[in-house]
């Protein structure tokens, strides 16, 4: 199954990735089939614009705003489709900015819970992503080559300070929440700590 996220930070990646939600009945339908002609391989996806009736697909009767971590937005955005008509979805002019205030309202509580980073910290990583985004266009190799030594001081710095975690015996959730993450992952990062 094809699963489509129409948003994400580079703060909390994919963990925290955002979508168009789709209701049918009130609640969320299964994955979309993609009739493609014969054979054993029929694709699927959960993206909203599959959602539109056609070749026997589910029709959306609401949009809402939907998290990876799995939070769903309480508000709903029902689509109009006397006006919509018999277009795909993708094509009509469909308004999302509600889902995605939800979405960046959602973000918002999450950020907010997540630990700060220092500010010295925080402006270098701006001006690192700068730089990086600069010399790609200039030098890609050494570009290539500076995010291979910064996933090399990640790792080991991820790995010490997992560990010291553990040796704390802070629960994967709140690891979870400090990081702006979904527990599984927290809880991957201490498992791996204890390997070390």
């Amino acid at each position: 199954m094809l699963v489509e996220w129409d948003w994400w930070t580079v703060d909390f990646g994919y963990a925290h990735a955002g979508a168009v939600g789709v209701l049918v009945g009130g609640s969320e339908p299964g994955p979309a089939y993609c009739d493609v002609g014969s054979g054993p391989h029929v694709p699927s996806t959960t993206h909203w614009s599959a959602y539109d009736g056609r070749a026997g697909r589910p029709r959306a009767e609401a949009l809402r705003a939907v998290c990876a971590c799995g939070w769903r937005s309480a508000a709903q955005y029902p689509l109009d489709w006397d006006t919509i008509g018999d277009q795909p979805l993708y094509e009509a002019d469909v308004d999302l900015s509600g889902p995605l205030a939800d979405w960046t309202a959602h973000l918002s509580v999450v950020r907010d819970a997540a630990v700060p980073l220092p500010e010295p910290l925080a402006a270098l990583l701006v001006e690192m992503a700068g730089q990086l985004t600069a010399t790609a266009a200039d030098a890609p190799l050494a570009a290539m080559r500076a995010a291979g030594v910064l996933e090399r001081i990640a790792a080991r710095v991820g790995r010490e300070t997992a560990g010291a975690l553990c040796d704390d015996g802070m629960p994967a959730e709140a690891v979870a929440t400090a990081l702006g993450t979904t527990r599984s992952k927290a809880l991957v990062l201490l498992l791996n700590a204890q390997d070390r």
